[in-house]
C-alpha cells in the first residue's frame, strides 16, 4: 500500500468527528449537564404516559379473536355505522358552518365584537357541565325543551334521548357542533383577516363583488387552511369521548355508542379491556391515513393564518 494511501486513510479518520461528540451535539461540560438535566423529566414522561400505555394497549388487542367476536356483535356494527355518521355529519357541517360565519364576523361594528364574544362561550366553557346541561335539556319528562313546547304550544315533546336511537345520535351531533364550531370559526376567521386587503380591492376594480369575490379570492387562499382544519377536526371528533358519553350516555339501548364510548363500555362495565381496547384500535385503519396526509399536507404547503 502506498504512502499517499495511508495519509488519507489516516486524513479521513481524523476527519470524522468522534462518537461522543456526536452524542454530545456539540456541547461541552455544563451546557452538556443542563441539556441532560431538561431532556430527561420529558423523556420519562413520553414513556410513562404515552409509550407504555400505546405498547400496553397494543398488547391487550393484539389477539385475533377479538376482532372476529366484535365483528359478530350487532352493537359494535351500530357502533360503526354510529361513528361513520357522527364523524360524516358533524365534521362537515361544523366547518362548513365555520367557513360562513368566519365571513360574517368579518363585518365591522361593534355589535359584530360582541355576538363573537357570545358565539365563543360554548367553546369556552367546561365541556362536562355543558353536555350534562344539555341531556337535562332534553328529557322527556322533566327536560327545559319539553316544558317548553308543553307551556306554549300545548304538546307533548318526544322522547329525545329516550326513545329513538336516530333522535339521540341527531341530538349528540348537534351538541358536538354547537361546542366545537365557535373554534374553527376563530381559525378561519383569523386565516381571513391575514388575507392582504389589496387583493379584494384589485377584485373589486375588476368588478368581483359577492360570491364571485368568495370564490376567486377568498376561497383559494383558504383552501390549504380549511383542508388542514377539516383534517384535525375529523381525528379529534373520531376520539371524541364527551359528547356521546355526557349527552345519550350510548342510549337508548346501547344504540348510540361511538368507538370510542364502545371502548370504553367494554373495558369498564363489560369488565373485559382487551376487547375495549380492540374496540378502539379498529379506528386506526382510517386514523392512520388521515395522519399520514396531514403530515404530508403540512410539510408540503404553507399554512398562513
Amino acid at each position: 500500500m502506498s504512502t499517499e494511501t495511508l495519509d488519507g486513510a489516516e486524513l479521513l479518520v481524523r476527519s470524522r468527528p468522534p462518537l461522543q461528540r456526536i452524542w454530545r451535539g456539540g456541547l461541552q461540560g455544563s451546557e452538556y449537564a443542563w441539556a441532560v438535566a431538561f431532556t430527561v423529566p420529558y423523556i420519562a414522561l413520553f414513556l410513562a404516559f404515552v409509550a407504555y400505555p400505546v405498547a400496553f394497549g397494543a398488547w391487550l388487542g393484539h389477539e385475533p379473536g377479538l376482532y372476529a367476536e366484535l365483528a359478530e356483535d350487532p352493537i359494535y356494527q351500530r357502533t360503526i355505522v354510529n361513528t361513520i355518521l357522527y364523524v360524516g355529519i358533524g365534521v362537515n357541517l361544523k366547518m362548513f358552518g365555520a367557513l360562513l360565519l368566519s365571513g360574517f364576523f368579518m363585518r365591522r361594528g361593534w355589535w359584530v365584537k360582541a355576538l363573537l364574544l357570545v358565539f365563543v362561550l360554548p367553546w369556552a366553557m367546561p365541556a362536562l357541565p355543558s353536555f350534562i346541561s344539555i341531556h337535562w335539556m332534553l328529557n322527556g319528562e322533566w327536560g327545559l325543551l319539553n316544558n317548553f313546547l308543553w307551556t306554549v304550544f300545548g304538546i307533548n315533546g318526544p322522547g329525545w334521548l329516550d326513545t329513538s336511537r336516530w333522535l339521540a345520535l341527531g341530538a349528540v351531533i348537534t351538541s358536538h357542533i354547537w361546542k366545537w364550531m365557535p373554534f374553527w370559526t376563530v381559525i378561519l376567521l383569523a386565516g381571513r383577516m391575514a388575507i392582504p386587503q389589496e387583493l379584494y380591492e384589485a377584485a373589486e376594480v375588476d368588478g368581483a363583488t359577492g360570491m364571485t369575490r368568495f370564490t376567486h379570492v377568498t376561497f383559494p387562499l383558504l383552501a390549504n387552511l380549511y383542508l388542514v382544519c377539516t383534517l384535525l377536526s375529523t381525528i379529534f371528533t373520531l376520539g371524541d369521548f364527551n359528547s356521546v358519553y355526557f349527552v345519550s350516555g350510548g342510549g337508548p339501548a346501547l344504540s348510540t355508542h361511538v368507538l370510542a364510548t364502545l371502548g370504553i363500555r367494554d373495558a369498564f362495565e363489560v369488565a373485559r379491556p382487551e376487547l375495549g381496547v380492540a374496540a378502539v384500535l379498529t379506528a386506526l385503519p382510517l386514523m392512520i391515513p388521515l395522519v399520514l396526509i396531514l403530515m404530508r399536507k403540512l410539510r408540503t404547503t404553507e399554512v398562513t393564518l
